[in-house]
């Protein structure tokens, strides 16, 4: 039995501008709903703190799962957000200055009672790429520095390699390149803006042209499917929003592995929905903003991923 008469918010992009096929927020949304929770929606631009108490402008919100007409807004209240008692943070990336600021409101609702996932503290301290820097083992070879001349040695260490900074998504300023390439200088100088800026690494792996695998947790669980992201020809990026081709697939016994060695360290942090990124056997980014792809492998699997977060935050309560 679900518990009744919990209040829900969330805090997202604009619910109008989202793809309902394959948004990860809205199956998290009727996943509630079907249990019978009454959902509160808000942008960042409503949330904000007078004397110590997080507040916020918070609109009625039922969900359908129509992809014409997904969603329908009610009445608007401006109430504390510790009236609330989960409010799931969605807002996508870029992870900058103004995403850790509403981080700071959220931990006030936090500390008021509010469960909050994934938790304001556990978003602040862990980079999606930098991250993997815990799991060295299960990792490829990595470099995260400012100097230029670093990553030009790495490169002809490792011979191809992929260089990308520390707050992109979807593909974004991906790059892959030889150790030779003659763009190497310039893209050296755009990613670490002529050194004054951190960014990463990589020694390339192969098998990225069998998917970039993305393997979901839910509270240090690994759902048995991912959703592998093939490269479209001629990339090799395994980003759908650079054109792969979605693909799912069971876990293999090394996915597995990962997910079991990766899943208490999220759970000690009470990160309940998490997304690794895994290319052959190995892990590449651990994604903790607004990971995505339950959409894909409940329609694909039957699954109710949406509805195994929702119990996990219920067991919070």
């Amino acid at each position: 039995m679900s518990r009744p008469g919990v209040n829900l918010g969330v805090v997202m992009d604009p619910i109008g501008d989202i793809k309902p096929v394959k948004d990860s927020t809205l199956a998290m949304l009727l996943a509630a709903q079907r249990r019978g929770w009454k959902l509160w929606y808000m942008n960042l631009d409503d949330l904000w703190l007078t004397s110590g108490v997080a507040e916020g402008r918070m609109r009625e919100l039922a969900v359908r799962d129509d992809l014409k007409d997904w969603y329908e807004i009610g009445a608007e209240r401006t109430a504390g957000l510790a009236d609330l008692d989960i409010l799931l943070m969605r807002k996508d990336p870029p992870f900058d200055m103004e995403y850790i600021y509403a981080t700071y409101i959220l931990e006030i609702a936090e500390k008021a009672g509010v469960v909050v996932s994934n938790p304001p503290r556990a978003l602040r301290d862990i980079n999606e790429k930098a991250s993997i820097a815990w799991f060295p083992e299960l990792s490829p070879p990595t470099l995260i520095t400012r100097s230029m001349s670093q990553m030009r040695r790495f490169a002809d260490s490792h011979k191809k390699v992929v260089f990308k900074p520390l707050d992109g998504m979807g593909g974004k300023s991906i790059f892959v390149m030889s150790a030779d390439d003659p763009n190497t200088n310039v893209v050296l100088e755009t990613l670490t803006d002529y050194g004054s800026r951190f960014a990463m690494a990589q020694g390339f792996i192969p098998e990225i042209t069998a998917g970039d695998k993305r393997i979901l947790l839910v509270d240090g669980v690994a759902v048995p499917y991912s959703l592998a992201r093939i490269p479209a020809e001629g990339e090799n990026r395994g980003n759908l929003a650079a054109g792969a081709k979605a693909v799912g697939q069971p876990l293999s016994d090394s996915d597995q592995r990962l997910a079991a060695a990766i899943g208490p360290a999220m759970v000690q942090r009470n990160l309940l929905f998490v997304g690794i990124d895994v290319i052959g056997e190995q892990l590449t980014e651990i994604n903790i903003t607004s990971p995505t792809c339950i959409r894909e492998l409940d329609a694909e699997f039957g699954l109710d991923i949406g509805g195994d977060y929702m119990a996990a935050l219920e067991k919070r309560l």
